[in-house]
Parts: structure tokens; sequence; C-alpha cells
């Protein structure tokens, strides 16, 4: 199991130094994506689903705000050759994490089953321990109160992101420079031209 915790680890950096290199900004995002749903595998190796899920949750809406900023910039100024590097590292990374996740997959034990052992401890005594009627409650407000906690301020924080990134009023306009440096006509031409 140390080995493929390693094995994970390795996978990661080497997406996120494929991420960093690409030039193509949306294999960056997807590879930046990769590199997240790496972590919550490695974090459902390491017995803590309830991170795997939160960052599973991040990742998914970090990838839908990066990708929609993405798909929206004005690519024009972009060479049209196709890079080479970027489309063969992805399909090695994507072949890769297909085949980490088929064997985190294979050693989750069967559903139902609880994947740490404490969880007993926390049905049978936290009625008494914490004095809470819903054992739900009482494990997250007095057992996890810190994780908790740490969660919700992380998925907050992803929520604000995407309101700030997403939101219409208060984007910038182009200026003519930029229409310049791209190759977009200015709107004085365009009327001439008409």
């Amino acid at each position: 199991m140390l080995i493929l915790l390693y094995a994970l680890l390795i996978f990661c950096i080497i997406g996120s130094i494929i991420a960093i290199e690409a030039r193509n900004i949306l294999a960056s995002v997807i590879s930046t994506g990769v590199v997240g749903m790496g972590l919550s595998i490695m974090f459902l190796f390491l017995g803590a689903p309830d991170i795997a899920i939160t960052q599973v949750v991040v990742e998914v809406i970090v990838l839908i705000i990066l990708i929609r900023s993405t798909v929206s910039i004005d690519n024009t100024a972009i060479e049209s050759h196709r890079d080479t590097f970027a489309i063969l590292s992805s399909l090695i990374f994507f072949g890769l994490f297909l085949v980490f996740a088929f064997m985190a997959f294979r050693q989750l034990p069967p559903f139902g089953e609880p994947v740490m052992k404490v969880s007993q401890h926390y049905l049978q005594d936290s009625v008494t321990q914490t004095g809470a009627s819903n054992v739900v409650m009482g494990i997250l407000l007095d057992y996890r109160a810190y994780d908790t906690l740490g969660e919700a301020t992380v998925i907050f924080t992803a929520i604000l992101g995407a309101f700030v990134v997403l939101r219409i009023k208060g984007k910038k306009k182009t200026r003519e420079e930029d229409r310049v440096r791209v190759g977009i006509p200015k709107e004085e031409e365009l009327v001439s031209e008409k």
C-alpha cells in the first residue's frame, strides 16, 4: 500500500509539472483537475473518506470555474498548430489516472462496511459521552468539530470563489491595446468597412 501511495504522489507531481509546462491553457486546467482527483484517491487510501469527498466537491467546482473562464478567453493570438507534447502527456496522464483509480476501488471495502473501526465506538458511546440526542450531531460537533469547521470553510471558500469569478457585473472591458495585440480590428475600422 505504501508503494501505491508513493506512486500516486509521483503521479500528482508529474501532473503538476505538466500543468505548469503545457502551452494550452485548457490542457493545464484538465491536468490540474486530474491531480486533484489523484489527491482524493490518496485520501481514500489513507482512510479519510470525508476529506476525499470534500476534495472531489471542491475540485469539481474549481474545474467548472476554470474551464468556463478558460474557454471564454479569446485565443486568436495562439498559434493553430497542435501541441503534441500536451496531447501525448494528457493521454498518458489520463491512462495512469484510470489505472490508479481502478486499483483504488479494488482495495476499498464492500459498500456498507465501515472503513474505520472507530465508527463502532462512535455509534455505541456518542450519546453517553456527548449528551447529544442525535448521534450524527454528536459526532460532527463533539468528536470532529475542527474537521467539520475546516470542511465547511473549504466549501464556503470554493463557493465564494465561484461567485467572484462568474459574476457579470464588474468585469473589465476589453481595452483597445488588448484588441490590437490579439489582432481584433478597432471599432472605428469595423464601422469604416461597412
